[in-house]
């Protein structure tokens, strides 16, 4: 099993008359080679279950809300069905990153119309050849909760 677990990085923000700045002090960002968006134009989009060996991933809810679910494999080539899901939720209300280490699969599903999601990654598109996997949405559980 992974020794890394996911966990979120909080931020903070000031607000003066010039307006609100928020900040992620804390937040080393050396790691990251790739940065890139998803939109959710509706609630009933679900992008589950992809997951790496290797590759590791921060998300950010930069406009609406989504609920993210991650599940630490124990064998990628015959996961068992009977894993633990963690659930978070991501907001743009909050400053926070929540970080996912490699040996996890992640879903997520936005809670709002047109959410949009930064996900940040330690590698550069297709730098690591055979550490992409996907299952079935459904393979560990329903959606609709």
């Amino acid at each position: 099993m992974n020794k890394l677990v996911p966990y979120i990085i909080s931020g903070k923000t000031y607000t003066d008359e010039r307006g609100r700045l928020e900040f992620y002090n804390n937040f080393d960002m050396s790691p990251i080679k790739r940065v890139y968006f998803t939109t959710h134009i509706d609630t009933e989009v679900i992008r589950a279950w992809q997951g790496h060996t290797i590759e590791s991933r921060w998300f950010k809810c930069v406009k609406g809300s989504f609920t993210v679910k991650l599940i630490e494999i124990d064998n990628w080539e015959n996961p068992s069905k009977e894993l633990k899901v963690l659930k978070y939720k991501l907001t743009s209300e909050k400053q926070e990153i929540l970080y996912i280490p490699s040996g996890y699969v992640n879903g997520f599903k936005s809670l709002q119309t047109d959410s949009k999601l930064m996900i940040m990654s330690n590698y550069g598109f297709n730098e690591v050849e055979n550490d992409e996997f996907r299952f079935d949405k459904n393979k560990w559980m329903k959606w609709d909760d």
